[in-house]
């Protein structure tokens, strides 16, 4: 059976378990008050059998008069819960008054003795009336803040709190409001981070595909219209009209695995591997290109790396990426280096450039998608646009994977001393 979703939650079963505290209460004090009269005072028989009786009768007028303004529902008809304990209060301290006045009446033969008793438990009801609004607007003054609160969360303000002094179950219950403000206003910012992010997507792509798109089409415009004719040209148009597509296809790739990354449902393969071979078919894969741009590639792998519990081709991503990038910020002349190493229980892999490096303020965020930094370390080598403009997704899909192996991945740079990436990776 479904249960009804509206119903509210930990509602009270009724006022069974309460009226039974109240009943127990009231039994206990006249079990106590008789035995201390016997204990004190000890009267003859007669006197405390008269006493237990009236004792007993307005113990009873008391219970029933608290049972019938708990079925009347008096306690809801105030609009705050002070007024409503001060009411409690009141109604404590009138059936006090009447059972002292009783029992007073008959056992004191002065009438001038009972009034100035009298007198006195109403000046005590009074002190005792006070005392406890002066205690139940004290909280509820904090209840009325957290409905206040409440009031502008709803308003779409999660950074309001409320103050929460005490250990008391209203203290508990602000402590866990403030926690749920602070749950809201995470899943605000992440919310809002998602928009910022697909709005960033939208841009990033349409102007990466705009630029490709473009020249690919005044290329093919040219050879199709015959401006282009002799052979040389014609190969050469259709070399740059093939890169383009190249390059159009690698973003189209970046952005479907960084949405495989995001959801969750990337296919991972894992399986004992041989790390040593991918460095190895990386630096070959770049080697042609290394060399083009001036730049020394090496690498190295300490003994006792293999074997490695990981996906092939998601790693072997890793490492593309991380040359990729280190090469786009490398000058003529300058070496990229590519190790890897055995910890205990772990590998370790770096890739250390000796480029331009990466400024303070860029370094905490070279991991997010589309960030490129300084605008000057976003084009190619010696400033030419190429295949090497990337749409700032390269080291997020690196940090995306490596986090799916269970890793983590860490840049450490100066600005001018090049740049250091580091990934490690669990053995398995």
């Amino acid at each position: 059976m479904t249960p009804n979703p509206a119903a509210p939650i930990g509602a009270p079963a009724g006022p069974g378990p309460r009226l039974a505290a109240y009943l127990l209460g009231i039994a206990a004090a006249l079990t106590l008050t008789v035995a201390l009269v016997i204990a004190v005072m000890r009267p003859p028989f007669n006197d405390l059998m008269s006493l237990g009786l009236l004792f007993a009768l307005t113990g009873g007028g008391s219970a029933l008069i608290g049972f019938i303004a708990h079925q009347l529902g008096w306690w809801r008809r105030f609009r705050t819960l002070a007024q409503t304990l001060t009411l409690g209060y009141v109604v404590a301290a009138a059936l006090t008054l009447l059972n002292v006045w009783l029992t007073a009446r008959m056992m004191f033969i002065n009438e001038h003795d009972l009034q100035l008793a009298g007198l006195l438990l109403l000046f005590a009801g009074g002190i005792s009336v006070s005392f406890g609004y002066f205690i139940s607007a004290s909280l509820a003054h904090t209840l009325a803040q957290m409905a206040q609160a409440a009031v502008r969360i709803s308003d779409g303000d999660f950074t309001t709190r409320v103050a929460a002094p005490g250990q008391d179950e209203v203290a508990q219950l602000a402590r866990t409001f403030n926690a749920m403000a602070a749950r809201l206003q995470q899943a605000d910012a992440d919310q809002r981070a998602l928009e910022a992010a697909r709005r960033d997507l939208v841009a990033w792509a349409s102007h990466d595909l705009r630029t490709p798109l473009a020249s690919l089409r005044a290329m093919l415009d040219a050879l199709a219209d015959g401006v282009v004719s002799d052979p040389a040209t014609v190969a050469r148009y259709l070399g740059q009209s093939q890169a383009e597509v190249n390059r159009m296809n690698g973003l189209i790739d970046d952005l479907f695995e960084m949405a495989q990354l995001d959801s969750g449902s990337l296919a991972m393969r894992a399986e004992a591997s041989s790390l040593s071979d991918l460095l190895s078919d990386t630096l070959e894969a770049f080697t042609a290109r290394a060399e083009a741009q001036q730049v020394r590639l090496s690498g190295a792998v300490a003994p006792g790396v293999d074997p490695v519990w990981l996906a092939p081709d998601k790693i072997g991503r890793v490492l593309r990426n991380l040359v990729e990038n280190a090469l786009r910020h490398t000058p003529p002349g300058g070496q990229i280096e590519l190790r890897a190493e055995a910890q205990p229980g772990a590998v370790l892999v770096t890739v250390r450039d000796t480029g331009t490096g990466i400024a303070p303020a860029d370094l905490p965020r070279v991991f997010e998608r589309f960030y490129r930094g300084d605008a000057a370390r976003s084009r190619g080598p010696a400033g030419a646009p190429g295949p090497s403009v990337g749409a700032g997704l390269g080291l997020a899909i690196a940090r995306g994977l490596v986090e799916a192996h269970g890793g983590r991945i860490w840049a450490e740079s100066a600005p001018g001393q090049g740049a250091t990436f580091r990934f490690n990776l669990p053995r398995g």
